[in-house]
């Protein structure tokens, strides 16, 4: 992931853009069993991110090596001491399902270089390097089978290790590597440990690239590469965290720390695709453990940017930290099973529903599913509300949850709402609009 600091007060301030969906780039007709992934993705809603690593055990987040120029050869002895023994692969899929999301996405590898999974490739990964001697990713995609989660690994193009890795890039430029290096060995490298990861681990739900961008202009192979992923797995979505718009053979466009289309991060682009939408989000400011890091969102901030995406079309990929020894920080896990409390209730509104009639505004967003029409009010100030025109005729207001009856006037150029009293400090009222004469795309 990139450096990048965004403070919970912002959230509010990121609205969608409403621009023109671009059609999605193809180099030939996508199967069946993809397009149906792609479907699938559309209606899971939510997601859980974990970057976890050998930079765990400098609780400085996950770009330390980079941070502090700390040498390869050093940070190979800091990444022999690794040694998780209280990672727990039910306890994870069990927390997740807790939260209600839908999908997990781990770090395979990060930009270090370090595998967190058993390589052939070389001798850098968890089993063969640490004395865990375990492969965590193994144990969760078991997990995860068993659970009914779905699982996605997270790959870095970057490596700050691997001396192949040449031309360097903008980043890992103090590890001590030589200055020579074969390119095209390095893409055979790393096609070879996605070979693995797609070959070993079951079906999973797919591959999410990152640092793609530490070369833009390079010659990536990415037609080779992605129809390596295709082939393995015909039904394995390509993620690719390159900020740009879709390129071809690409199954989901992500956003990171962004809400499709806003850019308020300054390295996102602004351009959104036909494809299943997606951002990313950190939980405090950090993607890895950092255990200095006390700028936690709070459960209003989250359940508010979790509807903004969804009323932007897109998932919301929710990010934890794991401590070095493998356990879960209490502040997260305590915010992950608030939030799964929320969604028992109001989950109807976000899973396999597309982005509503109106665009997010600053008092909230909307979300749809068939003739249903769910309006999120994150900013509950006076107890009336004056929305746009949907498109269709209401017949019903009620209050999800309570079901309760809410007044409501309908003109041709938009609905007004009176909204019941509410003492409560919910962080979403949602009104759900029964809707009659929808014109359908």
């Amino acid at each position: 992931m990139r450096l990048r600091l965004l403070h919970a007060g912002t959230l509010a301030a990121l609205i969608h853009l409403g621009l023109a969906p671009l059609p999605a780039q193809e180099t030939g007709a996508v199967p069946a069993e993809r397009l149906a992934a792609r479907e699938w993705f559309r209606d899971a809603g939510f997601g859980m991110f974990v970057h976890w690593g050998v930079y765990s055990l400098l609780g400085q987040g996950e770009w330390v090596m980079q941070n502090r120029s700390i040498p390869a050869t050093t940070y190979e002895w800091l990444a022999s001491t690794f040694n998780p023994v209280k990672f727990d692969a039910h306890e994870w899929v069990a927390l997740a399902k807790a939260a209600g999301v839908r999908y997990i996405t781990i770090t395979s590898r990060h930009h270090d270089g370090f595998a967190m999974f058993a390589t052939h490739a070389n001798r850098y990964n968890i089993v063969d390097w640490t004395p865990f001697k375990r492969d965590p990713l193994k144990e969760l995609a078991e997990e995860c089978r068993r659970q009914g989660v779905k699982l996605f690994f997270y790959y870095s193009q970057l490596d700050w290790h691997h001396p192949d890795y040449f031309p360097r890039g903008g980043t890992g430029k103090t590890s001590g590597r030589p200055e020579s290096g074969d390119w095209n060995r390095y893409i055979a490298f790393m096609n070879s440990q996605l070979t693995e990861l797609l070959t070993n681990y079951g079906p999973i739900g797919g591959i999410w690239f990152d640092g793609m961008w530490d070369k833009p202009d390079a010659d990536w192979h990415l037609a080779d590469t992605y129809a390596l992923i295709h082939r393995l797995q015909p039904a394995a979505l390509i993620i690719p965290n390159h900020h740009r718009a879709p390129l071809p053979d690409e199954d989901v466009q992500t956003f990171e720390q962004d809400l499709p289309g806003a850019n308020t991060a300054g390295f996102n682009t602004s351009t959104i695709g036909a494809l299943p939408l997606e951002t990313s989000l950190t939980m405090n400011d950090s993607w890895g453990f950092n255990i200095t890091d006390h700028s936690w969102k709070s459960l209003p901030d989250i359940i508010g940017y979790l509807v903004r995406a969804a009323g932007s079309n897109a998932n919301l990929l929710l990010n934890i930290g794991p401590r070095p020894d493998g356990t879960i920080q209490p502040e997260a896990a305590e915010r992950l099973r608030a939030v799964g409390e929320w969604l028992k209730t109001y989950g109807t509104s976000i899973y396999h529903t597309r982005g509503g009639p109106v665009p997010p505004r600053p008092w909230g967003a909307t979300t749809l599913r068939g003739d249903t029409v769910f309006v999120h009010i994150l900013h509950w100030g006076d107890r009336v509300l004056a929305i746009p025109s949907i498109g269709a005729t209401v017949t019903r207001a009620t209050m999800l949850g309570s079901n309760g009856s809410v007044e409501f006037a309908q003109t041709p150029s938009g609905i007004t709402l009176t909204l019941p009293i509410d003492s409560t400090d919910a962080p979403d009222r949602v009104i759900v609009l029964t809707t009659s004469g929808r014109s359908r795309p």
